[in-house]
C-alpha cells in the first residue's frame, strides 16, 4: 500500500457520501429548515423575553437574533454529526460497512476519511444557512466570514468523531432515535447557543457549569468569535481535546479486538 491508495480510497469514501448527499434532498432541505424556524420565528420571542440586546463577550451590542446565528450554526453540525452516524449503522446494517472494514487499509484511516466526508456536507450546510442569514441583514464581514471556515472544520470533526463515537455503540437502527434525543437535546439546550453563559448563571449556577464545559459550547463560541475575526483560545483548545478524545474512543470502537464491534460479533 502506497500513498495513492489511501489518496484513491479517501476521496473514494468523500465522493461517495456527498453523492449521497446530493441523492437525499430531503436531508438537505431539513438541515435548513430547523435553524432558520429558530431564526426567523423563535428568535423574536426570546429576544422579548431577554431583552432587545445582549452584551456577548465580545463587548458589543447585538441583536438576539445576531447573538443566535452561531449556534444554529452549530446546530446544523451538531445534527450533521448525528446523521453521518446514522448512515454508519445503516451501512453496517446492509453489510457495506463490513466490506469497508475488512479492506487492508487502516480503520483509522477509513472512519477518518468518513469523518471528513460528514465535514464538507456540514460546511456546505453552514454556507448556505449564512447565506439566508446574509439576505435577512444577519452579516459577518468578509473576513469574518473566511476566519470561520477553519472553525466549522474544528467543531465539525469534534461534533462527527462524537457521532462516530455513538454510532460503534448502537447494535440496531432502530435504537438510533432514542440516542440521538438524549445526546442532541441536552448539548444543545445546555448550551451558549441559545443563551449566553452570564445570563445561565443569573439562573443557575449549576447549568452555568454543565454549559461551560459542554463541548458544543466551546464549539459554537469557536464560530463566535470567529465571526467576528477573534480567535478564542480556551474554545479552540477544549475544542481540540474534545475531538481527540472521541474519535480515539470511535477508533477502539470499530476495533474488533478492543471496541465494542467485538461484544456486538461484527466486522
Amino acid at each position: 500500500m502506497n500513498i495513492l491508495h489511501y489518496w484513491r480510497a479517501m476521496w473514494g469514501i468523500i465522493g461517495r457520501e456527498l453523492l449521497r448527499y446530493l441523492k437525499q434532498r430531503e436531508r438537505f432541505i431539513s438541515a435548513l429548515v430547523r435553524p432558520l424556524i429558530w431564526l426567523f420565528v423563535f428568535a423574536a420571542g426570546f429576544r422579548a423575553a431577554l431583552g432587545i440586546a445582549i452584551a456577548p463577550p465580545y463587548e458589543t451590542y447585538i441583536l438576539y437574533e445576531v447573538y443566535i446565528t452561531p449556534g444554529l450554526a452549530g446546530m446544523i453540525q451538531l445534527f450533521n454529526g448525528m446523521q453521518s452516524s446514522l448512515s454508519m449503522v445503516y451501512d453496517r446494517e446492509m453489510g457495506s460497512m463490513r466490506i469497508l472494514l475488512v479492506s487492508p487499509l487502516p480503520r483509522w484511516f477509513l472512519l477518518i476519511s468518513k469523518l471528513l466526508a460528514g465535514v464538507a456536507v456540514s460546511i456546505f450546510q453552514v454556507a448556505v444557512f449564512l447565506a439566508i442569514a446574509w439576505f435577512y441583514e444577519i452579516q459577518a464581514t468578509w473576513y469574518g466570514y473566511l476566519w470561520v471556515i477553519p472553525a466549522l472544520v474544528l467543531s465539525g470533526l469534534m461534533l462527527g468523531a462524537l457521532g462516530l463515537l455513538l454510532s460503534s455503540f448502537i447494535k440496531q437502527l432502530e435504537n438510533f432515535a432514542g440516542v440521538m434525543n438524549f445526546v442532541i437535546f441536552p448539548m444543545f439546550f445546555m448550551s451558549s447557543a441559545l443563551y449566553p453563559l452570564w445570563k445561565l448563571k443569573e439562573s443557575s449556577e449549576l447549568l452555568h457549569t454543565l454549559a461551560r464545559y459542554n463541548p458544543f459550547s466551546q464549539a459554537v463560541e469557536l464560530i463566535r468569535f470567529a465571526l467576528y475575526e477573534q480567535f478564542n483560545q480556551e474554545a479552540f483548545i477544549f475544542t481540540l481535546i474534545s475531538f481527540l478524545v472521541f474519535i480515539l474512543l470511535a477508533i477502539i470502537g470499530y476495533n474488533p479486538s478492543k471496541g465494542m464491534m467485538k461484544r456486538k460479533g461484527r466486522v
